[in-house]
């Protein structure tokens, strides 16, 4: 597996052996047979083994042996110990620096497998969602966290019933592999529930029954769900999940903060009274943004948190709701300046004006 080059750092580890070397041969060159610098040249191959495969980390051991003899024989010392124990000191230390290299490569492929497959996997789980369903448009947005961590527990649903719509956003608590299980537990279980369940506290029901078959200790998975008709109201049930942002067609932002809210799935058995869900007005015109906290937690440079509603002017009626919400997402990296430090996952739902 090849060091991918692309970025600043991989550039100069893949110069750094020569950099090195360079610097070490041009010292003993002006310091002259005394100055017993040759040893040292087997940094190159040491370094080397950072970025490079087995056959770069060989050739730049043998690039080292070559420099150590050129420079014995130019200050007369080939043939003598000294010169003997550096070309030892090269050559092991390149054999060990090839294994680390094949061991290195062996790891970054096995780690390259595990995140291939766990991409896919939650590339079926988390499936495009409708882009028009009835008076609603939809736009989705995930962000991974960084390159390193592409996969999370954010999740997120949207499900077209014989009586209107069913959403579900939600965030797995924790990430890798086990919060993708996870979401596929919570998913499935909803895919099934929004068809067959006659209100939502039925739906979260159902979705609690799953995760308590699957969760152990005190896991759990906060989640709005919300439930959209024929009419101008929209359900919402909030599990524990930061309440999802209005945007009215005059351009008013609000929270849809719920009177009660309901404890996050997986840990319902704990409360004593359930939450009951609750309605927003949502008519023509009407934005409803659901996301996950890693877009309000999401920090700059100077430890703020990204200011969601001041930027839902970027959300603007008259422009494509995916659109828009690229807009919006961009907004984010840019405030973070680098890599969140979250999954971010947000979706939209526009109610198209008469």
């Amino acid at each position: 597996m090849r060091l991918r080059t692309g970025g600043l750092d991989g550039r100069l580890l893949l110069r750094l052996p020569y950099g090195v070397m360079a610097v070490i041969a041009a010292a003993d060159f002006l310091g002259g047979p005394g100055a017993g610098y040759l040893p040292l040249l087997s940094l190159g191959p040491a370094f080397a083994s950072l970025a490079g495969g087995v056959r770069r980390t060989a050739a730049i051991g043998v690039l080292s042996v070559a420099l150590c003899v050129a420079l014995a024989a130019y200050n007369q010392l080939l043939g003598a110990r000294g010169s003997y124990l550096a070309l030892l000191s090269i050559l092991g230390v390149t054999a060990a620096a090839m294994l680390a290299s094949e061991l290195r490569e062996r790891k970054e492929r096995e780690l390259s497998d595990i995140r291939t497959v766990a991409e896919v996997a939650q590339r079926v789980l988390l499936r495009p969602v409708p882009r028009r369903v009835g008076p609603i448009h939809a736009a989705v947005s995930y962000t991974s966290a960084s390159a390193r961590a592409r996969i999370g527990g954010d999740l997120y649903e949207v499900v077209t019933t014989p009586d209107g719509v069913r959403v579900l956003v939600g965030d797995v608590q924790g990430k890798g592999l086990d919060a993708v299980e996870t979401a596929a537990v919570v998913l499935g279980a909803f895919r099934e529930a929004a068809y067959d369940e006659p209100d939502l506290p039925g739906v979260a029901v159902r979705l609690e029954r799953a995760l308590s078959r699957h969760l152990t200790g005190e896991q759990f998975v906060t989640a709005v769900l919300a439930e959209i008709g024929p009419g101008d109201k929209a359900g919402l049930l909030n599990c524990g999940h930061p309440p999802p942002l209005m945007i009215r067609s005059d351009g008013r932002t609000e929270p849809a903060d719920p009177p009660d809210v309901a404890p996050p799935l997986g840990l319902m058995d704990m409360a004593t009274a359930k939450a009951p869900p609750f309605e927003v007005d949502f008519g023509p015109g009407d934005q409803m943004l659901l996301y996950t906290d890693g877009v309000i937690e999401a920090r700059d440079s100077a430890g703020r948190f990204y200011p969601l509603a001041e930027r839902s002017h970027l959300l603007a009626a008259d422009i494509e709701p995916q659109e828009a919400l690229d807009r919006l997402r961009n907004d984010l990296v840019e405030h973070v300046g680098g890599p969140i430090k979250d999954d971010a996952a947000m979706l939209l739902l526009r109610h198209r004006s008469r």
